[in-house]
């Protein structure tokens, strides 16, 4: 059996001298973080994990999910980033019952530079392979955690890229949540729409069309973007911020 502590000190060993404090502090400002911060920047993270996967060829799919559970458990940003790229290079081989994990990062993630990376690089990989995922994404869409919502949304991109049937599953979820005033939510909903209209420009045209009285302006700013000139100025001439909602 894999020594878990073990290992996850050796990664704090690898990642401790390439971190400052400046860009430490800078970290913890940026994101709001109540996490310790070593001030490791990305590309110095990523070669980290190729390296320690390298060092331990023996370590199988379930020591590296115990590997995750314990690294996030430390409460070190630069730790949860390294549980979160171990599960990217593993998406491939898990299937919809890793969701019960996913969910549980997602919850205690809190920042969208956890949430992301886990909503598009795994949960949006796991999808692909394992059509069970998507009845789980759609009680994710009506959780009550900000983050699991914007992680159904955002899990959508790696399958509208390979299949663009899957614009009505994502067009749903959206209209789940189109009334959130919350700018993370409102922030994904045009992050897909801009990605998708990059091939798909008429079904995003479509989409805001019947619904531009509705729409945030964050999303709808967000979702023109790679949309025709024409067809562009003409949705933001007819946007009208939509009276708030009682709550």
């Amino acid at each position: 059996m894999a020594d878990l502590r073990a290992l996850s000190d050796e990664l704090v060993d690898r990642l401790r001298p390439l971190g400052t404090p400046e860009r430490a502090d800078g970290q913890r400002r940026y994101l709001k973080s109540t996490l310790t911060h070593l001030g490791v920047a990305m590309p110095q993270i990523r070669d980290t994990v190729r390296d320690f996967v390298r060092a331990h060829p023996d370590l199988d799919a379930a020591a590296y999910s115990d590997l995750v559970i314990t690294l996030w458990q430390r409460r070190v940003y630069e730790l949860r980033q390294v549980a979160v790229l171990l599960m990217e290079r593993s998406a491939s081989g898990l299937d919809a019952s890793a969701l019960d994990l996913v969910e549980r990062l997602l919850r205690d993630a809190h920042t969208w530079a956890l949430v992301d990376p886990l909503a598009i690089g795994v949960t949006g990989r796991i999808a692909l392979n394992d059509a069970r995922a998507w009845s789980r994404l759609d009680s994710w869409i009506v959780a009550d955690d900000l983050w699991v919502r914007r992680a159904a949304l955002l899990a959508h991109l790696p399958s509208l890229k390979a299949d663009s049937e899957m614009f009505g599953h994502f067009a749903a979820s959206a209209d789940a949540v189109l009334d959130e005033r919350e700018f993370f939510i409102r922030k994904a909903i045009g992050w897909v729409l801009r990605e998708v209209g990059k091939r798909d420009p008429q079904a995003v045209v479509a989409w805001l069309e019947a619904r531009t009285p509705l729409v945030s302006g964050v999303t709808i700013r967000e979702a023109v973007k790679y949309l025709p000139a024409a067809d562009r100025e003409r949705l933001l001439a007819a946007f009208r911020p939509a009276a708030p909602r009682p709550r």
